[in-house]
C-alpha cells in the first residue's frame, strides 16, 4: 500500500498558517499548573484513607500520599512516589484520560463543588518540577541475570527499568531509530510537547544496566528462537503496529492512509509549515487517535475537517473531553455513517467518499439504505491498529498461544513459552492505554524476577 506522504497535497496549496500560528496553534493543549495554583489545587484533596482515586488508577500510583507532599512543598518527594508506581508518570500525566479514571472517582466531583481534584495537572506539576541530584532509584546487587525486551514503548521500558532496578542486566530491541513508541511516534503533538518523550526516555535510562539496539524487528532481523536461547527470559512489548484497512476498492489510492502514519511525520517534522495538509480532510474512526488526527489538521490550516463515525457519539471510545476538543477546534461530527466507497477523481486520486446511513437494529448496526457523499482531498483511516502478525513469523514465535490476533498471556504475563512474557497492547484483555501498558510491564518484570530466583533457589 502506498502510503507516503507525497500524495497529499503539498502545504503550500493550501496557505496553510505562518510559522508563529502553527508553533502557538501546537503548545500545550492544557498549560500547566503554576506553583501557586498547584499548592491550592493540592489542597483541596482530602487524602482519603481507602481513596477512591487510586483504586481507579491502572498503575496503582499513591494519589493522596503525593499530593500531600505537593501541599507539603516537598516536590521531589511527590515525584519519587509517582515514579515508584509508574515511572512514565510525567508521560501518563499528559495523555491519560484523567477524566475518566482517577479525577471521574474524586470525592470532590459531586454537584456541590462540580470539579474533581486535578490530578493530572498535579501529577504532571511534580514529575515537571523534581530536582534528583541522581536518579531517584538505585540497582540492586548485579544478579547476573541478562533479560532482553523486545520493544521501547510504555511496556517495554517500564519493564527494562524495572528489571535493572532489580539487579537485572537488559537489552532493549526497538524497530525504530528511537525509544518511546506511542509517546514518540503516535500521540498528538500538542499534548507531548518540547520533546518530552526523549527526556522522559533519558531520565529512565539513568538507572544504568540497560542497553537500547536500533533497528531490530521481530520477524525481520530479530528472531525469538535467538533471543529465547540466548538471554534468561525476554519480554514482548510489541504494541499494535498494523493499520487496519476499510476493505474498500481504492484502499490504496494516494490521498488515503493512516491517521498514525501522518501523526508519526507530524511528530518528528521540525518545520510544521512543510507539512502536506489538505484543504478537505475525512477522518474516519472514533478513537483518541482519530480525534487527534483531526484536530491537528484544523491546527494546520486545513479548512474543512470531518470526523465520521458508523455508530452514535455515546458509542465513542474517545472520551467526552476529547470529543468537546474536537468541536473546540472546528472539527465536524457524522455519525451513524459507514463508508461505502472511496470516489476518485481521473488522475486515480480521492476525491471523496460515500457513506452508507447506519442506524441500530436491535441491537445491530444496520444500513438504512441512504447513502450520501462527502468531497474531500484526503481520507485519513483512524479505525484501530491490528496486531503486526509479521513479527510472530518465525518458527518459536508461531507457536506462541493467541488470543484472537494478539499474544495470550496468563496473569503474570507469562505467554505459553517458557520464559517467554508480554503485555501492553499486543496482549488481551487491554483498554490500549499507555498507563496500562506501564502497569503491564512493571508486573511483567516482577513475575519474571521472583521466576529467576525461584529457578536459582532450585538449582
Amino acid at each position: 500500500m502506498n502510503h507516503s506522504l507525497d500524495h497529499l497535497p503539498s502545504a503550500q496549496e493550501v496557505g496553510t498558517y505562518d510559522p508563529p500560528t502553527l508553533a502557538s496553534n501546537f503548545t500545550d493543549l492544557h498549560p500547566p499548573l503554576t506553583h501557586r495554583q498547584a499548592m491550592i489545587e493540592s489542597q483541596r484533596c482530602l487524602y482519603c484513607f481507602d481513596a477512591p482515586c487510586v483504586e481507579a488508577c491502572p498503575s496503582d500510583i499513591d494519589i493522596p500520599s503525593f499530593i500531600r507532599q505537593i501541599s507539603e512543598n516537598n516536590i521531589n518527594g511527590a515525584a519519587e512516589t509517582i515514579l515508584e508506581a509508574n515511572i512514565l508518570g510525567g508521560s501518563c500525566a499528559r495523555v491519560c484520560p484523567t477524566e475518566i479514571l482517577c479525577e471521574r472517582s474524586c470525592v470532590r466531583n459531586h454537584d456541590a463543588e462540580c470539579q474533581p481534584v486535578l490530578i493530572g495537572l498535579l501529577q504532571r506539576h511534580a514529575t515537571d518540577h523534581m530536582q534528583f541530584e541522581s536518579h531517584p532509584f538505585k540497582r540492586a546487587a548485579n544478579s547476573g541475570r541478562h533479560i532482553a525486551v523486545v520493544g521501547a514503548g510504555p511496556a517495554g521500558l517500564s519493564c527494562a527499568h524495572r528489571l535493572a532496578m532489580l539487579g537485572h542486566q537488559v537489552t532493549i530491541f526497538e524497530a525504530e531509530q528511537k525509544p518511546g513508541g506511542l509517546n514518540e511516534y503516535g500521540i498528538a503533538r500538542y499534548k507531548m510537547t518540547d520533546d518530552f518523550a526523549r527526556k522522559e526516555v533519558e531520565f529512565l535510562l539513568e538507572i544504568g544496566g540497560i542497553e537500547l539496539q536500533y533497528g531490530q524487528r521481530l520477524g525481520d532481523n530479530l528472531s525469538l528462537a535467538t533471543l529465547h536461547q540466548q538471554f534468561d527470559s525476554v519480554f514482548l512489548g510489541l504494541g499494535l503496529g498494523a493499520s487496519r484497512a476499510l476493505g474498500l476498492t481504492g484502499d490504496d489510492a494516494p490521498g488515503l492512509m493512516p491517521a498514525v502514519d501522518y501523526i508519526k511525520t507530524l511528530r518528528q517534522t521540525k518545520d510544521l509549515g512543510s507539512l502536506p495538509v489538505a484543504k478537505r480532510c475525512i477522518v474516519i474512526g472514533a478513537g483518541n487517535t482519530a480525534i487527534d488526527m483531526a484536530t491537528q489538521m484544523t491546527r494546520l490550516g486545513a479548512t474543512e475537517v470531518t470526523l465520521v463515525y458508523r455508530r452514535g457519539t455515546e458509542a465513542m471510545s474517545a472520551t467526552d473531553h476529547e470529543q468537546e476538543i474536537a468541536k473546540a477546534n472546528g472539527v465536524r461530527m457524522v455519525t451513524w455513517a459507514q463508508p461505502d466507497e472511496i470516489l476518485l477523481d481521473d488522475q486515480g486520486r480521492v476525491a471523496g467518499m460515500r457513506f452508507a446511513k447506519t442506524h441500530d437494529r436491535v441491537g445491530q448496526l444496520t444500513p438504512t439504505g441512504e447513502t450520501f457523499d462527502l468531497a474531500a482531498d484526503a481520507i485519513f483511516k483512524a479505525i484501530g491498529q491490528g496486531f503486526d502478525s509479521a513479527s510472530l513469523t518465525d518458527e518459536a514465535a508461531r507457536e506462541l498461544a493467541r488470543d484472537g490476533e494478539r499474544i495470550q498471556v496468563d496473569a503474570f504475563f507469562r505467554t505459553s513459552m517458557p520464559n517467554v512474557y508480554a503485555g501492553g497492547d499486543c496482549v488481551n484483555p487491554g483498554q490500549d492505554l499507555t498507563v496500562q501498558a506501564v502497569q503491564h510491564g512493571k508486573l511483567a518484570a516482577h513475575a519474571i524476577h521472583q521466576a529467576l530466583a525461584a529457578k536459582q533457589e532450585a538449582a
